[in-house]
């Protein structure tokens, strides 16, 4: 349901084309390529710009998405200094099984911090394109989203004034408890969700990777990942109960279960270091459909959530971003709106494949821990088959990389 109107005292509205809710990935992207074709636009975010600068979040990015920022002059840096990924590995029964990706497609994956490819868009949109975007508001209220000039308010954290700023259209960029999400007109939403019924503890570690790829081990008590971040941070995973407490997983008892779940002959040792991070994931998904009304475009976590089992998540929003900031210049500066009118059904194809993949893939790395001897067969029998059949191999391949979607 939409706020009421702002406060008679929040002062004359100020106006532009475009405002953008959140400062991630999805609405700095948004946001830039807006600036690059002179576009006015304002990004508001509650957060300070310390605070999304140092924000840890995703690290794996599809080819096709850094393509897609090379193109719209946002991958410099990441270019720089991302790690190129070729193949990655399985561990089961005590066993080591490497998957070649790139040999299959000659695509490979890029490993970049979620908060430094943020501090990159921030300073292009911010510091080198010149727009405007407002750190630290507070109660934001999003205004007449079905009417043709919407508006949104927020309070000023200097001042503590509320301010208004319509808009001729809001990008709703700024996640499920966002207040887009909470301004969405009744009964035009659908949400759909689904829960996997187990957790993750999610870990940061200052250790350098054990491997030279991202290491899954499917094992009787629970999954385990290895991620590495940078050569000095690695991510770890491990599956436990939903709403787990961290405080019940002691440094001792995180590298005891790590060390066992990702054995295998011939593995090199783990390197272990300070836990910087440890926060328990309750493993879901959920999709809102449509992903447009009026002129309220959500994006990214505003819109749908995929479960980080397969590294969508950041790619999702990068792919929204993309339609969305395209769509917008198109309808803004040539009165082209078809771009627009596609965006929600072109976004939600490509979210739904994902979904779909991470659910798959979700079976084969909790099966095996589930109790149930017949997920756990199935399981395997998953495993087996991407190393035993060329065919089922190259489709993994291509739906791990996300080779079929365009920037």
């Amino acid at each position: 349901m939409n706020a009421p109107s702002p406060h008679s005292n929040s002062g004359a509205p100020q106006g532009f084309s475009v405002v953008v809710v959140g400062a991630g990935p999805a609405g700095l992207t948004v946001g830039n390529i807006l600036r690059a074709a002179g576009v006015d636009c304002l990004v508001l975010e509650t957060g300070t710009r310390e605070v999304v600068e140092q924000r840890p979040r995703a690290g794996v990015i599809e080819e096709w998405a850094v393509r897609g920022l090379e193109r719209r002059g946002l991958a410099r840096t990441l270019l720089e200094r991302a790690q190129a990924h070729t193949e990655c590995e399985f561990r089961f029964a005590g066993e080591r099984y490497r998957f070649r990706y790139t040999e299959l497609t000659g695509r490979h994956h890029f490993v970049y911090p979620q908060q430094f490819l943020v501090t990159d868009l921030v300073r292009e949109y911010a510091d080198v394109r010149g727009g405007e975007i407002r750190f630290g508001v507070r109660d934001v209220r999003l205004h007449g989203a079905g009417s043709d000039r919407p508006a949104v308010s927020y309070v000023c954290p200097d001042s503590g004034e509320r301010r208004v700023v319509e808009a001729d259209f809001v990008a709703g960029c700024d996640g499920a408890r966002g207040a887009t999400r909470a301004s969405l007109p009744a009964g035009r939403a659908r949400l759909a969700r689904h829960d996997y019924g187990v957790g993750w503890l999610a870990l940061l570690a200052e250790a350098p990777p054990s491997s030279d790829c991202v290491v899954f081990g499917m094992h009787p008590r629970g999954f385990a990942g290895h991620m590495a971040r940078s050569p000095e941070v690695t991510r770890f995973y491990l599956q436990c109960p939903p709403g787990d407490d961290p405080e019940n997983w002691p440094h001792e008892r995180i590298w005891a279960e790590l060390r066992v779940r990702l054995g295998a002959a011939g593995a090199p040792p783990l390197q272990e270091g300070r836990l910087i991070e440890k926060r328990v994931l309750d493993m879901h998904g959920y999709v809102v459909e449509p992903m447009t009304f009026g002129r309220l475009f959500l994006a990214g976590d505003a819109a749908h959530l995929t479960a980080p089992i397969a590294a969508k998540g950041l790619n999702l929003a990068l792919h929204d971003a993309f339609l969305l900031g395209d769509g917008l210049v198109a309808s803004l500066t040539k009165g082209d709106g078809s771009g627009l009118a596609g965006y929600s059904d072109a976004c939600l194809a490509r979210v739904w494949d994902y979904q779909e993949f991470s659910q798959w893939l979700g079976e084969m790395y909790h099966g095996t821990a589930s109790g149930d001897p017949y997920r756990a067969g199935a399981a395997q029998a998953r495993l087996r088959r991407l190393f035993s059949s060329p065919a089922a191999a190259a489709e993994f391949a291509e739906r791990y990389l996300g080779v079929r979607t365009t920037g």
